[in-house]
């Protein structure tokens, strides 16, 4: 410290002058000091993830969604109302599920083998699967492209996720996925069968071959069952590593969100102990219950969108440029001329329909655009759209 010294003779005083640092901005919250923002405390790689987009389709024909064009019948919709305004959601759901599991088993098929796990729909379902299984070193494997939330959840759960590209016919390349394998010893193998985005369904015999090879749990992700020719729904219990996954929302229950995996008991009693108490309320296990007493309602449906698929896909492949790929899911892929991917898509948005643009993605989908099969009324807004803008 700077002194100074007095050189009167009395009296003698001693001046001390302080240097004291000064701070341009003093902070008015204490604790603005010590508080952690985000880049703090979430790890790097969700921050560098995108949150799954769902663009809105107010004023528009929905086609982007896979989502079952057809409403119930009034008869049904009142009967169903009737149903929910008897349910006491003053109380907590059935934690199990029970009746709508026994209805479950009854309707899919379900062998009596198998123990079934519901869940807040497929997401819940692979979320629950990679919690239970996930530890250091561990891979996820699936063939690309292919559902996208599979790559998500592993990431969000810090597993390595090892993606297997398709051929360019969006055929299965088996000697890629057996040395993938082999190499990777994976945990849990993805199938999902039929393939979303691309909406074929790989033979039998090479799927086989895959859930004999895999070294850990094998997926058949079957959301698209209701419009398939085959399931492996039936093979539950004949090796111990397979589950079968699915889904009501695609027969036409989307907005109850709700799926199931089958498998054998030892595999479903350690995955329960990770999903959460009380995952599917009582509207949903209510509702679900009285669809499926109903289901000829709904699988009278899945004819018509299986039927209306074929017409459309011979609608595509007779405009000069574009490409269907064949599909038994309720959805088309189909490839227009190179680099006019997103001008064709928002030439549809502009026709009033909104499809899913995959195009962004490159590689095997480079100009490629998925449209659900729709009431034939708006497959007919489509084609319309689609040529317009071609």
């Amino acid at each position: 410290m700077p002194v100074r010294r007095n050189t009167a003779s009395t009296p003698r005083l001693m001046i001390v002058e302080l240097s004291l640092p000064v701070h341009d901005t003093m902070p008015q919250d204490p604790l603005a000091v010590t508080a952690p923002g985000p880049e703090h405390l979430i790890r790097a790689e969700i921050r560098e993830l995108s949150a799954y987009p769902v663009p809105s389709a107010r004023g528009l024909i929905k086609l982007d969604a896979m989502e079952n064009p057809y409403e119930w019948p009034p008869s049904l919709r009142n009967a169903w109302a009737e149903t929910l305004s008897r349910l006491p959601v003053n109380r907590y759901p059935d934690p199990k599920g029970t009746e709508l599991v026994t209805r479950l088993r009854t309707v899919m098929g379900v062998p009596g083998e198998a123990a079934l796990l519901l869940g807040n729909g497929s997401d819940e379902l692979i979320q629950i699967l990679l919690m239970a299984v996930s530890g250091p070193g561990r891979v996820v494997m699936a063939p690309e492209p292919g559902f996208v939330m599979y790559r998500m959840v592993a990431r969000w759960l810090g597993l390595e996720f090892v993606g297997i590209p398709l051929k360019p016919d969006f055929s299965l390349d088996m000697p890629a996925m057996l040395a993938a394998l082999e190499r990777h010893r994976p945990a849990v193998t993805f199938l999902a069968w039929p393939n979303n985005p691309t909406g074929n369904l790989w033979p039998r015999a090479e799927m086989e071959t895959l859930i004999r090879a895999a070294p850990g749990l094998v997926v058949v992700d079957e959301a698209y069952g209701p419009f398939a020719r085959d399931s492996f729904l039936p093979d539950v219990g004949k090796d111990s590593r397979l589950l079968v996954m699915r889904t009501v929302s695609k027969l036409g229950l989307a907005g109850l969100r709700l799926g199931y995996l089958c498998g054998m008991p030892a595999w479903i009693e350690e995955l329960d102990k990770v999903r959460l108490p009380y995952n599917i309320n009582v509207l949903t296990q209510a509702a679900a219950e009285f669809a499926l007493a109903h289901h000829g309602v709904l699988d009278e449906q899945a004819a018509w969108i299986r039927r209306d698929r074929e017409a459309l896909f011979k609608a595509l492949a007779a405009l000069p440029g574009v490409a269907p790929f064949p599909s038994e899911a309720n959805f088309i892929l189909f490839r227009v001329p190179p680099g006019r991917g997103r001008e064709i898509f928002e030439g549809i948005r502009a026709g009033g329909v909104l499809i899913k643009d995959l195009s962004g993605q490159g590689g095997l989908l480079a100009d490629c655009l998925r449209v659900t099969v729709g009431t034939p009324e708006e497959n007919t807004r489509f084609l319309a759209a689609l040529e317009a803008a071609l």
